[in-house]
């Protein structure tokens, strides 16, 4: 590993961003994973917006990390899952994986920090974020 792994987290009051640049590999997915438990509650729900454009290299590590901090959203039942620019070849693994309908997707880090600030300042908008994994039951 040349490049090694640089994670830098941002905590907002809406959500928390989480910026990897280097290699993200089996080793790398450790420190990462560490990385978003230590962060978990920094915010309602969690809202973890993920920037994983500067990743030079990744394996299937990106995958495992992003499916264990959706299995504990779904656990808990609430929390949100948000990509930032990610590429095109993650986002066909995600597709395959069947895991893309679970995250959202957006342009830039500095836009999605605005409106989820803005979105939470709405006249008659709920206190917490609205859940991206809402409890199991039956659907409307």
């Amino acid at each position: 590993m040349t490049n090694g792994l640089r994670i830098e987290t941002i905590r907002h009051l809406h959500c928390t961003v989480l910026r990897a640049s280097g290699e993200l590999d089996h080793a790398g997915r450790v420190r990462f994973s560490a990385c978003i438990n230590a962060v978990w509650d920094w915010t309602a729900g969690p809202v973890l917006v993920f920037d994983l454009a500067d990743l030079d290299f990744y394996d299937s590590s990106v995958i495992g990390v992003l499916a264990m901090a959706m299995q504990r959203m779904e656990e808990q039942g609430s929390g949100r899952i948000i990509l930032v620019r990610p590429s095109d070849h993650l986002l066909s693994v995600l597709r395959l994986t069947d895991l893309l309908p679970r995250v959202e997707l957006r342009e830039s880090v500095e836009k999605t920090v605005a409106e989820l600030m803005l979105r939470s300042e709405a006249p008659g908008s709920p206190e917490s974020p609205r859940s991206r994994f809402p409890a199991p039951g039956p659907s409307p």
